[in-house]
């Protein structure tokens, strides 16, 4: 691998570097361009470390089961595969969102699907279920035995932590997530007009419903059609903070890595992480346009 700056360490590919490495490299100054060998998971506990430095930067090469954060650079996902397209691409700020002080690349999510995601985690280190089986059985616990819905309290565009916000729900609810980028999962894209870079977020909520709706309709949420679905189903928004509160523990799913608790704040966080790819690559490649405005092209990313 070629080097372009001072110091170009690789994390390691079988296990998430802790966040304390990157942060302690990106600490001293020096320019630094952080190699991750991984999947989302990897490429999210580097991202922790390296937020906010000006003098940081990172990439990935795939390794991981899902790679949904690459999927967002559509055709040129595979271009990550091979560092020669990497030693001198050009770096480009990224919005992330932060969740209760953790940080999130792509989608945050609440509700049945992050209850799968963390399932999923606990079930694969069984010998019989390893892979798609720990899938399988994570969704048939979920769906069949723990119910769809939970009682949320949902709150948009607060600005101080008591004070008042501009849209709060309160009922049974499926599912939340919070999009900067379009794929999680998977594959699975609730909102593809959202881009990684300009400051906006998507939010989708979803009242919970009978298991037999639930499972005709998800497909459609899962496909990036949210507008077919029922009006007073579903509501997408863009704010720039959401408050999620319950009686009783609810998942919280950050790029595949998952936490409990009763409260949640989620808010933007712009412009925070430097990332780089191959020369020409756009992390909205696969971007739709926004409903209702004038059509936006992917273009390419705007270097730092």
């Amino acid at each position: 691998m070629r080097s372009c700056a001072p110091t170009v360490p690789a994390a390691p590919r079988r296990r998430a570097p802790p966040p304390a490495e990157p942060r302690r490299l990106a600490e001293t100054g020096e320019p630094l361009r952080l190699y991750v060998c991984g999947g989302d998971g990897t490429v999210h506990e580097a991202a922790c470390g390296i937020a906010g430095f000006s003098n940081a930067s990172m990439t990935c090469i795939p390794a991981g089961t899902g790679n949904d954060l690459l999927r967002n650079f559509g055709a040129d996902a595979a271009r990550f595969q091979d560092a020669e397209n990497l030693w001198d691409g050009p770096a480009f700020p990224l919005d992330l969102i932060d969740c209760n002080g953790r940080l999130c690349l792509t989608i945050a999510c609440n509700g049945i699907d992050a209850r799968v995601a963390d399932s999923v985690r606990r079930f694969s280190h069984l010998p019989l279920l390893q892979g798609r089986g720990s899938y399988l059985a994570s969704v048939a616990v979920n769906f069949l035995f723990r119910g769809i819905g939970q009682h949320w309290r949902v709150s948009l565009d607060g600005a101080e932590e008591e004070g008042d916000f501009a849209l709060e729900e309160e009922g049974h609810f499926a599912l939340f997530s919070m999009c900067t980028g379009r794929y999680y999962g998977g594959g699975s894209c609730p909102v593809p007009e959202a881009r990684m870079d300009d400051g906006v977020l998507h939010t989708v909520l979803v009242r919970a419903v009978g298991r037999v709706t639930f499972a005709r309709l998800f497909g459609a949420y899962s496909a990036g059609q949210y507008r077919r679905l029922p009006a007073g189903l579903i509501r997408v928004e863009t704010p720039r903070e959401v408050r999620i509160q319950a009686d009783t523990p609810f998942i919280t799913c950050l790029d595949g890595e998952c936490f409990s608790s009763r409260k949640v704040t989620m808010r933007l966080s712009e412009k925070r992480l430097n990332f780089f790819g191959p020369k020409g690559c756009s992390p909205n490649a696969t971007a739709v346009p926004v409903p209702g405005s004038p059509r936006r092209h992917a273009g390419r990313a705007n270097p730092v």
